[in-house]
């Protein structure tokens, strides 16, 4: 049984007087101990929103449209909110949350704010989850003297890995990663996925990593899942993904990633901007910046289709555009 099953998931935002934000939009994976999916795509697809759905995490406008989040086997929907608070969040499935300085509490040392997530949520005494919060730091690469700090004493790095450590304190099965190196500095942010990616091997944690940066999700993913417009455009294997791409925002997602290997090329981007959710286009979501885009693209949705074995694309021509790189089209 997986330890994360993504059935379908539909998740809407609304708006008073305007309709729904179609934020995340029939959404289906699964993840095993100790494997790593990697979500990518521009600023605005929804994969923050996937992220809190995972957790029921939900503001009041947002709502639950259809699917399910089975998390060893239970709905995470169908759990009352004392159940969530005290036997999911933290325990089965905790999430490190973008900017750490927003995430910890300004004026609470670190070490109480671990302690507290600790103490709410397994019997022990504030001595023992004090040691476990010192451990844990420890454990990260900080100082245990530092647990008595304050966040605003802490750099960037450390913060980030303040944060990484409450994630872990009750070794969840499932760890959500929103961004978890934002605004860091690349020397930084190669420490913090070093540790990410050691930490999960050394408890087989199931990780769920968000990112914009190609790269980052090409050497920290198991499995990649390529997002856009609330959907998965693309889904299957890192090496499948990004070595045979075969969706046209796949492409032109990768002719934006600097090589250090083969000849010097020319960078490319991709004309325009995400569509409005409120009203998204009609037919296939990406088909107005889709230099490959037919009459067909522009009036029926493609639905996600397993063209090799665990590569899922969606796309009406991603047989016919197999090989076929980002720079044709233009």
């Amino acid at each position: 049984m997986p330890v994360l099953e993504v059935q379908n998931l539909k998740m809407y935002y609304e708006i008073p007087f305007r309709g729904y934000v179609r934020a995340v939009d029939d959404i289906s994976f699964t993840l095993d101990k100790g494997e790593s999916l990697g979500i990518v795509g521009e600023s605005g697809c929804g994969k923050s929103s996937l992220a809190i759905t995972l957790m029921n995490l939900l503001p009041k406008n947002a709502k639950v449209f259809g699917g399910k989040v089975l998390l060893n086997g239970k709905n995470i929907f169908e759990m009352p909110d004392e159940e969530l608070r005290r036997e999911v969040r933290w325990k089965q499935i905790s999430m490190i949350f973008q900017g750490a300085m927003n995430a910890l509490h300004p004026i609470i040392k670190v070490g109480d704010q671990i302690v507290e997530a600790i103490t709410l949520h397994e019997d022990v005494s504030k001595e023992e989850a004090w040691k476990r919060a010192e451990d844990l730091l420890e454990m990260v690469g900080i100082d245990r003297a530092r647990a008595h700090h304050y966040p605003f004493e802490f750099s960037g790095g450390m913060r980030q890995r303040a944060m990484i450590a409450m994630a872990l304190a009750l070794n969840p099965d499932v760890l959500l990663a929103d961004e978890p190196t934002t605004a860091l500095d690349v020397i930084v942010q190669a420490q913090i996925l070093k540790l990410i990616k050691d930490l999960q091997k050394k408890f087989g944690i199931a990780l769920v990593l968000i990112s914009h940066d190609v790269s980052v999700i090409a050497e920290m993913s198991d499995k990649v899942a390529v997002m856009y417009a609330g959907m998965f455009q693309e889904y299957g294997s890192a090496e499948d993904v990004f070595l045979n791409p075969m969706h046209p925002y796949t492409k032109g997602l990768l002719a934006g990633v600097p090589s250090v290997k083969g000849k010097p090329r020319r960078l490319k981007s991709i004309p325009g901007a995400p569509p409005n959710l409120l009203n998204p286009p009609k037919g296939c979501r990406f088909h107005p910046r889709c230099p490959f885009a037919i009459d067909k693209c522009r009036e029926e949705l493609p639905p996600l289709v397993e063209v090799e074995p665990g590569h899922f694309v969606r796309c009406h021509r991603a047989e016919e555009l197999k090989g076929v790189p980002w720079d044709v089209g233009e």
